[in-house]
């Protein structure tokens, strides 16, 4: 989800990520033991289990368009905000 803060609030945009965020989530899949040769190659990067460490610059993990249960990420995107206001 991008960290964005719209002026009604945070929700999803139309922030994409850039070539350097995808090649970050490779890089980190792959230290996770990711193997993409092996059949189906998937690794699911979900924010039950990778968000405490894993994060890029523009955009936070959230579980909750795939489980209802997961935590509203609206505060993880305040408080991103207020840790890098020239984001």
């Amino acid at each position: 989800m991008s960290k964005a803060i719209l002026p009604w609030g945070c929700a999803t945009d139309d922030a994409y990520p850039t070539p350097k965020d995808v090649r970050s989530v490779i890089d980190y899949a792959l230290t996770q033991g990711w193997n993409p040769d092996l059949a189906g190659g998937t690794f699911f990067l979900s924010e039950s289990e990778h968000a405490s460490s894993f994060e890029l610059d523009d955009f936070l993990l959230t579980d909750r368009l795939r489980t209802e249960a997961a935590p509203d990420p609206t505060t993880r995107v305040f408080r991103a905000a207020e840790e890098h206001p020239d984001r």
